[in-house]
């Protein structure tokens, strides 16, 4: 790995506030958004690596030392290890690496892998969260690509929960600013096209729930009490259903 520090344009001695400054600073610069060319690309893809080994101060320390080692003791990579971000993250396995480890590989073409994980989180860590591990800028830019690559793998709950938490933060945090409206149309279309059918009508029920606590639009609210009252129905609960009929009803009026 290249020197973090150099790469992110701070002293050895920067402050953790100074590292963020100077990664959120370079990464408006670079970020694919923004840019088009394949140098430009890989120079974000290097910025964002050394920002996570810098953030954090088990791999920093790690870096510094590999860094000394190098700087005062003529080190020869091709006969020593280098360190390996990744694998030390594996190697750790508590929840805030595995959090971390999900972004790197989302950002290193290990799109596969940062999937498989995500849902081996959710199902093995009872409340294991993403924003947790991360500022509310890098959680929502992030969920929001994790979400795609969720649907587009078709692992639609997945990707209806996290988008509902993406947008729910935006509403405390107004991040996105005019780009919320693609991300709530983003979210209508997988709770309108990706839900039904797709996962077990409990799991469906759950997912127009939250939905629900989205407040898209009436019009939206009344589509999604229209069909959980259909699930219902077809799990036996004509009682609920009808209750949910009604409002749906009562909002499209």
């Amino acid at each position: 790995m290249r020197d973090c520090y150099k790469i992110l344009g701070v002293s050895k001695s920067a402050s953790a506030a100074e590292i963020r400054r100077a990664y959120r600073q370079k990464a408006k610069l670079l970020h694919p958004d923004l840019t088009h060319s394949d140098a430009e690309i890989e120079a974000f893809r290097e910025l964002t690596e050394a920002y996570e080994v810098l953030s954090n101060e088990h791999s920093r320390s790690l870096f510094d030392s590999e860094q000394y080692y190098r700087e005062n003791f003529n080190f020869n990579e091709k006969k020593h290890k280098s360190f390996d971000y990744r694998s030390w993250l594996l190697e750790r396995g508590d929840d805030e690496s595995m959090a971390k480890l999900i972004l790197f590989d989302l950002l290193h073409h290990r799109e596969d892998e940062a999937v498989a994980r995500y849902k081996e989180m959710n199902m093995t860590r009872t409340g294991f969260k993403m924003s947790r591990w991360f500022t509310r800028e890098d959680f929502m830019d992030y969920g929001f690509i994790l979400t795609e690559e969720l649907v587009l793998r078709q692992e639609y709950y997945d990707a209806a929960i996290l988008i509902s938490q993406v947008i729910l933060m935006n509403y405390s945090y107004d991040y996105f600013k005019f780009f919320i409206e693609d991300v709530k149309d983003f979210a209508r279309h997988i709770f309108k096209n990706n839900i039904e059918y797709k996962v077990s009508d409990e799991l469906a029920l759950d997912a127009w729930e939250r939905a629900l606590e989205l407040e898209l639009s009436r019009e939206d609210d009344a589509f999604f009490l229209r069909k959980m009252a259909d699930a219902y129905d077809r799990l036996g609960d004509s009682t609920t259903a009808k209750i949910c009929r009604d409002e749906s009803i009562r909002l499209a009026g």
